[in-house]
């Protein structure tokens, strides 16, 4: 069970023991900690056991260890041999999908699941040194952190050397990371991430494969917690070995990045995202409008055009940019989008009308009064259909 002794805060040193203990005063007077492991399995029967093996040897007198087993329906005895670990050791716990659902759907299982006062992602597949996590522990342990991560790029311990193309994959998803959610981190990707349990269990996690990854850091940084890395070791393992991310994997890492930051980004680093969902829809605004021109005339073809193009722009805009139900419920919302459709719609037409009387034509009068639109679609959305909450300030170091 989880004490009341996060409350207990008093002065910390931070210091650390060879052992990878804290040293002097700690959040936990008497020193005794439990830490969950959540284990997604999925295929893992070459090296699950061995993995349990290894992390159940890095408790102690003041490690308490809880292992929270999930098998995503696997095709081989994983399952099988999570059980009889289980019937073998105190303090695990197999959980099983009986559809395989991916990683970050194992996780959301094993996580509601968790009863420690701290919470570690364990993967089946050694690539991951669990001695690291007693090092990992220690910003917990002495009541300064609220996140630790491991990194694979910080200079600790030792690492296989392999696939020079993943390392710049990683590498490029961090830095886009950290451009939205103003961290610094060396390594987002990384499966080491230890949270106190009441933080994670806290925040509802969304994705089912390995975006868990991007969507928990963005979601950890948006509450400005007290995050820490630090380095670690790293055997990474070949495909042949069972290695299951792919490229389809590094994509959708990176739509998950703008996905779960961008609605929190400066409204400067929106904009020009708008611009870009905003120029494939002005572009689409203008096919529409020149084929009914001829047809509609130019008093049906414009608004047809634009209520086509803003619907489409709507639907990018919650796909990526900002979020539905930011503040409104959704009949409110539509109330909303329909009033700046209507009000913008009416201003395209003004000026797409003023442009031909001036002389111009009529695709250049559209153009230069979609360009309009989309500075007053973007504010629109932005103040009136999606307004987003300020973020709060960064929890203090140590908080009184």
């Amino acid at each position: 069970m989880l004490t009341e002794r996060h409350s207990e805060a008093v002065s910390l040193s931070g210091e650390v023991s060879p052992k990878g203990e804290p040293v002097g005063p700690a959040v936990f007077p008497d020193g005794r900690v439990k830490l969950s492991l959540v284990i997604p399995c999925y295929n893992e029967e070459t090296t699950l056991e061995a993995c349990v093996e290894k992390v159940l040897s890095i408790a102690d007198d003041k490690l308490e260890l809880e292992l929270v087993i999930v098998d995503d329906c696997s095709k081989d005895k994983s399952r099988e041999i999570a059980k009889q670990l289980a019937a073998k050791h105190a303090g695990i716990v197999v959980l099983w999908h009986e559809k395989n659902q991916g990683k970050g759907a194992a996780l959301r299982t094993g996580i509601a699941r968790a009863s420690g006062d701290f919470v570690a992602v364990q993967d089946a597949d050694l690539e991951y040194d669990p001695m690291d996590l007693r090092r990992l522990l220690v910003p917990l342990r002495n009541g300064e952190a609220d996140v630790v991560l491991g990194s694979r790029f910080l200079s600790h311990g030792y690492h296989r050397v392999l696939y020079f193309w993943h390392s710049l994959g990683n590498r490029f998803l961090t830095l886009l990371s950290n451009m939205l959610t103003d961290l610094n981190l060396t390594d987002m990707e990384t499966c080491y991430k230890v949270f106190r349990r009441e933080i994670i269990q806290a925040i509802p996690i969304q994705e089912n494969r390995f975006g868990f990854e991007p969507e928990v850091v963005a979601k950890i940084a948006h509450l400005r917690l007290r995050i820490f890395e630090m380095g670690i070791s790293y055997r990474g393992r070949t495909y042949a070995e069972g290695k299951k991310i792919g490229a389809k994997d590094g994509f959708r890492a990176l739509y998950c990045i703008l996905k779960y930051n961008l609605h929190h980004a400066p409204w400067i680093v929106q904009f020009g995202f708008y611009v870009l969902i905003g120029g494939v829809c002005a572009i689409l605004n203008l096919i529409l409008f020149l084929a009914l021109l001829p047809s509609l005339g130019m008093t049906v073809a414009a608004p047809i055009a634009f209520v086509v193009a803003a619907i489409a722009n709507y639907y990018l805009c919650v796909l990526i940019l900002f979020r539905r139900g930011a503040r409104w419920k959704s009949s409110v919302e539509w109330l909303s989008f329909v009033l700046v459709v209507a009000i913008v719609g009416a201003a395209d037409l003004f000026m797409t009308r003023a442009g031909i009387a001036v002389g111009l034509s009529a695709a250049s009068a559209k153009a230069l009064a979609t360009m309009a639109g989309l500075v007053l679609n973007f504010a629109g959305r932005r103040l009136i259909v999606f307004p987003e909450p300020a973020s709060p300030g960064w929890k203090p170091q140590n908080p009184s």
